[in-house]
């Protein structure tokens, strides 16, 4: 057997020589970059597609069915009518918006029969990418090499506004240009903004959220995570606000449908808009998220969830209130325990420090190298001792102080109070007060004092006393003086007496400061702790935090170039950063923990045996589903009698790639990505082979609920499905949608017939195949 120090050493060794041990899997790509970075190995993988199919702008391409959706997932569009597919869980805050007691479209799920009853979800939007471009040169035209952070980052930004406006003038394009690799190198996107969104058909959420919390982030996983909307245009098919008389949006491109389904080892691609990754994090880094932040924060978070999860079993108007925010407060919490998990599995501080004493050796070899790199990691040392402190109480005033609504809420009233104390011009203090105005109805239809009152002890109640007191804001000498610490009698008081507890009271406030009558924030105990909070955050946390992490940033932008330079042989890709990405990999089952393998796909049988269990909640299911399965009406989406529902593959995606499409070899669509496994949740910060696995609903599960179950076929009518190896490219999509009548698109019995036999013929072949290996 090979020791574990003979494989660290060859590990360490192909570092030191260049040579890069990342998995081809591992990456977010930049889709104009593909074709001298990528396009070889993806066909090399199995892909029929060229990197042109995949990103153009001279031709209809397979980003111009990928919109972000909402600016925080992804969605890709399903019929030349518009229709739009991302998740569920994206979708959520919509659905929710329209549910009710009377019609809690959360629980029984939604579906338009027919254009009128699609319901328009007023500041939702979807973006299109037109087109991408390096700016590099322009952005970084006329900085000194020696200015500050601050300074550069001014000029910075004074070149990215010119350069956007001479990109979009004249048109209703817009554009961002982001950093990439810390500021070495930057590129605008130019994009098509639509907002006229309107919600077609969302399951109920015993189908989308199947398995809850109990199953978030895991796998093997049942939930069939989808949701269904519509982009409408004006009558040219340009964006437009609002508008009975708009049109269903024609995309460039749609994504046919696959009804092959995915085997063992496909090729694989993600395509979407993953939101932040941090990769390249130094060991002082990784150590601090491990040890510190993220232990801290899932304590302050498993507090909250406790509490809001008693008030929603106990009232369904709490229940429907809170249920988007507890998903919120729930994912982001067991994310970070499965972080802390890889982080050790992996070994990844002991790894970073290797690569760091590897880059210390190489930039001391040379004279000139050692100049410019030769202290960098003593320095990252320094620079992260300076923020002992400050990012613990960062992480107790973002978690804890603004977990709690009230104080959040309060808190947005600051610069109003500023403006009054200050005597600014009326003009100023009305345009604060009709800011806040517009948000009051909103904020409130989902509020409810009480269970907020239950956040606020707990979470308070932490926040002083798992600090030093060096570290509270000025508010906690009164309660420790006035309440003796009790945050209970100190909440008892707040909710008494602030007027944020209600929109009568913030509506009555906001009359007052218009009409010239006393300031009532002044003397507002819910505004003076949030007050108090604030100015402790201004004065201690954020100047050295700022200052600090401006230092880190330069830091790090030297660290990228002399990475870059030590490993000439590696293929580096850029931290996530809400830009579109192509992530590439294959259909692969994984090892979890010593002696257990999951497969790399789950079924109908699953939902059924988890229901049948009583192990949890989040396992009920609806009748409708029960009496499907034991009828075994699958219709044309089953397999061999199983009906598919989620698959695994090595994909590298994070947040905002929820909803994004996994595409096949051929550019048709197989299936939305949804989740991580929990093991793979550190690939955000490092990227482990063996172990991250990205979760998709099966397309044909997708398929089955709207059409068997929701009786909504008419949607499916709208779909290009498929049912071979036919490329997904523009042409034949377009080609296949003139040519074949809308009935064509579902499989004939002897098509059917067809693809079991072949299915049954190659599970056999399989079988004899491991049996071989086995013997």
């Amino acid at each position: 057997m090979i020791s574990k120090r003979i494989i660290a050493f060859f590990a360490a060794a192909c570092l030191s020589l260049g040579i890069s041990t990342a998995k081809p899997d591992e990456g977010m790509w930049l889709p104009m970059l593909l074709k001298q970075l990528n396009e070889a190995e993806m066909q090399k993988k199995g892909m029929k597609l060229s990197a042109e199919d995949i990103y153009s702008i001279n031709q209809s391409s397979l980003k111009d069915a990928i919109v972000s959706f909402g600016g925080f997932c992804t969605g890709e569009m399903i019929s030349s009518e518009g229709l739009l597919l991302t998740n569920h869980h994206c979708g959520y805050g919509q659905i929710q918006s329209h549910s009710s007691v009377e019609k809690d479209y959360l629980t029984e799920g939604f579906w338009a029969m027919n254009r009128e009853q699609e319901l328009p979800n007023p500041g939702l939007f979807a973006t299109f990418i037109v087109r991408m471009e390096d700016v590099t040169q322009q952005i970084l035209a006329g900085i000194p090499a020696n200015v500050t952070e601050a300074e550069r980052e001014k000029m910075v930004q004074q070149n990215i506004a010119k350069v956007r406006q001479q990109a979009t003038a004249g048109t209703h394009y817009d554009a961002i240009i982001r950093p990439f690799f810390y500021g070495n190198e930057y590129y605008m996107y130019v994009t098509e903004t639509f907002r006229d969104i309107r919600l077609v058909g969302a399951p109920p959420s015993s189908i989308g959220k199947f398995g809850g919390d109990t199953d978030n982030w895991m796998w093997p996983r049942h939930t069939g995570d989808f949701a269904i909307f519509r982009i409408y245009a004006d009558e040219n098919n340009n964006p437009a606000e609002y508008s009975p008389n708009n049109k269903p949006y024609k995309p460039k491109h749609h994504l046919p449908i696959s009804l092959s389904g995915v085997q063992e080892n496909d090729f694989t691609m993600v395509f979407g808009f993953p939101g932040r990754t941090n990769e390249y994090l130094t060991s002082h880094a990784i150590e601090e998220i491990y040890e510190t932040s993220n232990p801290h924060k899932i304590k302050i978070r498993d507090t909250k969830l406790a509490v809001l999860d008693k008030d929603m079993k106990a009232s369904d108007a709490v229940r429907i209130q809170y249920a988007a925010k507890y998903a919120s407060v729930a994912n982001a919490w067991k994310k970070w325990i499965g972080e802390n998990r890889g982080l050790r599995k992996a070994n990844t501080i002991a790894r970073k420090q290797e690569l760091e004493n590897q880059f210390t050796a190489w930039a001391n070899a040379d004279a000139s190298r050692k100049q410019t790199y030769g202290n960098l990691i003593a320095e990252f040392e320094k620079n992260y001792k300076q923020l002992e402190g400050i990012t613990i109480a960062r992480d107790y005033i973002m978690e804890a102080a603004w977990g709690v609504e009230l104080v959040r809420y309060a808190n947005d009233f600051i610069k109003l109070n500023e403006l009054i104390e200050a005597k600014a011009p009326q003009q100023e203090i009305n345009a604060q007060l009709d800011r806040l105005e517009k948000g009051v109805a909103g904020y409130f239809k989902n509020y409810n004092a009480p269970t907020d009152k239950k956040v606020f002890a707990a979470l308070m109640s932490m926040y002083y006393d798992n600090l030093d007191q060096k570290l509270h804001p000025s508010a906690f000498a009164m309660v420790r003086q006035k309440y003796k610490g009790d945050f209970s009698k100190y909440a008892d008081e707040v909710y008494s007496r602030s007027l944020f507890t209600s929109e009568a009271g913030v509506r009555q406030a906001i009359a007052d400061i218009k009409a010239g009558k006393a300031n009532p924030l002044k003397n507002d105990p819910g505004y003076q702790l949030a007050s108090s909070i604030n100015d402790y955050y201004r004065t201690n946390v954020l100047p050295t935090y700022t200052k600090v992490n401006d230092n880190l940033n330069l830091l790090y932008r030297t660290y990228m170039t002399g990475l870059r330079a030590m490993q000439q042989d590696r293929k580096f890709y850029p931290d996530a950063n809400s830009t579109l990405r192509v992530a590439y990999g294959k259909v692969e089952p994984y090892e979890p923990v010593d002696g257990v393998k999951y497969k790399y796909y789950t079924t109908l049988e699953g939902i059924i045996e988890k229901a049948a269990s009583g192990a949890a909640e989040d396992y009920a299911i609806p009748a409708r589903l029960q009496e499907l399965y034991d009828k075994k009406d699958y219709g044309p989406y089953g397999v061999n009698g199983q009906l598919p529902v989620a698959f695994i593959a090595s994909n590298h995606t994070t947040g905002g790639n929820s909803g994004s499409p996994v595409i096949n070899a051929n550019g048709q669509l197989i299936g939305t990505n949804f989740d991580r496994n929990w093991e793979g949740t550190m690939s955000d910060l490092t990227y482990n082979p063996d172990q991250v696995r990205n979760i998709s609903v099966d397309v044909r599960y997708m398929l089955f609920i709207v059409d068997k179950f929701a009786g909504a076929g008419h949607l499916v009518k709208e779909m290009t499905l498929v049912n071979d190896n036919t490329s997904g490219l523009p042409q034949v999509d377009a080609r296949r949608k003139t040519e074949a009548p809308a009935e064509a698109t579902q499989l004939s019995k002897r098509e059917q017939r067809k693809a079991e036999k072949a299915a049954r013929k190659a599970a056999k072949k399989k079988e004899k195949e491991e049996a071989e290996v086995v013997n």
